[in-house]
C-alpha cells in the first residue's frame, strides 16, 4: 500500500541527525524521496545509504543563498522539483543577556530564522509552479513563553513564529500550506548536551503534564502529519509538542497538581 507522502519529493535541512534524522526516516517510510540537507557530510552520507534509492544527500548551509540553489538544482535535477520542506536546521547558544556577543547573537539568527526564509524564498517558487505544497517550520517550545540563558534562541524561534504566519497568509491561498511545530525538550544531542540517561533527564520535566522528555519520532510523525493531506485544512498553525510544558506552571497549594 503506497505511503501518505508516495510521489512527493521532501527536503529536510538539519537531516543528519536528531530530529532531522527521525523526519528523513518517517519520510521515506511513506513514500517520500528525502533530500537529507545538512552540513554534516558524513552522518548525512551514512544517513542516506541507510535508508536506500529513497534518499540523497545535498550538503548545505542554510544562511547561504548560493548554497540554496545549489540544492534546489540538485534535488529538481534527480527527482523533480522538491513539493515538502522542513525547515529543521538549528542552533543553539546559552548564555545570560549580558554575556552574549553580538556575533553570537548574529549567527544564531542566521542559520535559524534567516535560513528558514532562504528556504521558502528558494524552494516556493517551485512548489507554486505545481500549484501544491508544504512547508513545515520547527521552531520550539521557547518561541511561546520566555526562557532564561535563550537570548538569541528564543528570538529566532519567536521570529520563525512570525515567518511562518507571514508565509502562510502570502501562499496559503495559493496552494502552498505553512505550519510550525514547536517542540519542547527533545532527547537528541541539542536537547541532551550532557549525554544523561533518559531516567536522568526525565527528572528535569516532572513540572509538566507528560513527566519525561520527548524522542525525535514524536516530533517527525506531528511534521508527517502536517505535510500529508491528512492536515489539509490546516494553514499558520501552532502545534506544540512539548508534553505540556507551555501550558501553564502548576500552582501546588491547588488541587490537581503532582503530589
Amino acid at each position: 500500500m503506497a505511503g501518505k507522502l508516495a510521489g512527493r519529493v521532501a527536503v529536510i535541512t538539519g537531516g543528519a541527525r536528531g530530529q532531522g534524522e527521525a523526519t528523513a526516516r518517517v519520510f521515506a517510510a511513506e513514500g517520500a524521496k528525502v533530500v537529507v540537507a545538512d552540513v554534516l557530510e558524513d552522518e548525512g552520507r551514512a544517513l542516506t545509504r541507510d535508508i536506500g534509492a529513497a534518499a540523497m544527500f545535498v550538503p548545505l548551509d542554510v544562511s547561504n543563498a548560493a548554497s540554496w540553489e545549489a540544492l534546489a538544482k540538485m534535488a529538481t535535477a534527480k527527482w523533480g522539483a522538491p513539493g515538502i520542506l522542513v525547515n529543521n536546521a538549528g542552533v543553539v547558544h546559552a548564555v545570560s543577556i549580558l554575556e552574549l556577543s553580538q556575533d553570537d547573537f548574529e549567527r544564531v539568527l542566521r542559520i535559524n530564522l534567516i535560513g528558514a526564509w532562504l528556504g521558502i524564498k528558494t524552494l516556493a517558487p517551485g512548489m507554486l509552479a505545481a500549484g501544491k505544497g508544504a512547508i513545515v517550520n520547527i521552531a520550539s517550545s521557547s518561541g511561546l513563553w520566555g526562557m532564561n540563558g535563550l537570548t538569541a534562541y528564543s528570538a529566532s524561534k519567536w521570529g520563525l513564529r512570525s515567518l511562518t504566519k507571514t508565509a502562510a497568509m502570502e501562499l496559503g491561498f495559493r496552494g502552498i500550506r505553512v505550519n510550525a511545530v514547536f517542540p519542547g525538550g527533545i532527547n537528541t544531542k541539542m536537547g541532551n548536551i550532557t549525554n544523561e540517561a533518559v531516567t536522568e533527564l526525565n527528572k528535569h520535566y516532572q513540572r509538566q503534564p507528560i513527566q519525561r522528555i520527548g524522542e525525535p519520532e514524536e516530533v517527525a510523525l506531528t511534521s508527517l502529519f502536517l505535510v500529508s493531506d491528512d492536515a489539509s485544512y490546516l494553514c499558520g498553525a501552532e502545534i506544540a509538542v512539548d508534553g505540556g510544558q507551555t501550558i501553564g506552571v502548576y500552582t501546588d497549594f491547588l488541587p490537581g497538581a503532582p503530589g
